[in-house]
């Protein structure tokens, strides 16, 4: 085989795996996030219900006798979107912070609408 052909054989293949590398990167970018996956990538390993969740645990510890007292937040019927993003930028005792590194701001959004979804509108 030929340099040529060798050549115009790579070119051809390096376009079409640039091509596909384009195709399948703008292709979830266009999809907006969902809330309930952001919750289990981001917060379900601390948040999920049990006493083994670190942050269920310290929750129903800190609401016992409430509304609240499960310290399961995907069950609350009180969280507005604001204070949700207001907890996850900021953190809270031994929850960290989420940079937007971390969880976007449309992921934060759809996040927030995730966990408010319980709450009556008022």
């Amino acid at each position: 085989m030929s340099v040529r052909r060798r050549r115009l054989g790579c070119f051809i293949v390096g376009c079409a795996t640039l091509w596909i590398g384009i195709a399948r990167s703008e292709a979830p970018a266009n999809k907006l996030p969902d809330g309930r996956a952001v919750y289990e990538n981001w917060c379900g390993a601390c948040h999920e219900p049990g006493i083994e969740h670190p942050g269920t645990h310290a929750l129903m510890s800190k609401y016992a006798g409430s509304a609240r007292a499960s310290g399961i937040i995907t069950e609350w019927k009180d969280l507005t979107p604001q204070y949700v993003r207001f907890m996850v930028r900021h953190g809270i005792s031994v929850m960290p912070q989420f940079r937007k590194t971390e969880i976007s701001d449309s992921e934060l959004d759809a996040l927030a609408q995730y966990l408010a979804r319980n709450t009556p509108a008022k």
